[in-house]
């Protein structure tokens, strides 16, 4: 499923911010962290190594960090609360990444905060050009992963009106009490994203937080 719209977003600015963020995380600038491999509970993150692979680079991985991502992700930044915790991720050239995992009270209050991100997801290309008018934007549905309680994935690609292109991938998945949100974006259009390594990816995350 595609839908087209027409709207504005810093599409490359926020896979450049989201590299930087890393790039100052991996050299201890980033406050509050908490160590990757955290005691027994606690949601594990994605390593470097599974995210999708870059032809030309390897990736890099900032500290798992307590709080909301700065920069926030362009879609479903806005309803991630206090108590998300992130890890930011890079290669050597303009492509970043991003995990936040969001551990709710009940099931049934992550599910429905689930809910609300896909929800965030699937209206994304509206909302960012009702926020930016210089973007074009366009998404589409990449379908489910099974995965424990399942997760979506999502497409958006962003074109401004000064030639940026940008593809950014995302994808939402919860295993019980526990949410967890992934990027993927560099420059590019659908036809450069790696949807196959990306749900991968994303099953990886899912299964990996407890």
């Amino acid at each position: 499923m595609t839908v087209r719209t027409t709207a504005r977003t810093a599409g490359r600015r926020h896979v450049k911010l989201l590299a930087l963020t890393a790039a100052m995380a991996a050299s201890g600038i980033a406050l509050g962290t908490v160590p990757a491999a955290a005691a027994s509970g606690t949601p594990r993150f994605l390593a470097p190594s599974e995210l999708p692979p870059h032809a030309s680079s390897a990736w890099h991985a900032g500290p798992v960090t307590s709080g909301q991502p700065d920069p926030l992700p362009m879609c479903g930044g806005e309803v991630l609360p206090s108590i998300s915790v992130h890890r930011a991720y890079r290669t050597d050239l303009d492509t970043g990444a991003l995990q936040v995992t969001v551990v709710e009270r009940s099931e049934e209050r992550a599910k429905t905060f689930a809910e609300l991100l896909r929800k965030n997801l699937a209206a994304c290309a509206d909302k960012v050009m009702q926020q930016y008018p210089d973007i074009t934007a366009s998404q589409k549905y990449y379908g489910k992963v099974d995965a424990e309680e399942g997760a979506h994935v999502y497409g958006v690609h962003t074109e401004s009106s000064w030639g940026a292109s940008d593809i950014n991938l995302y994808s939402v998945g919860r295993d019980g009490s526990t949410v967890t949100l992934v990027h993927w974006g560099q420059m590019g259009g659908f036809a450069d994203a790696p949807v196959a390594g990306f749900k991968k990816t994303t099953a990886t995350a899912v299964k990996k937080l407890y």
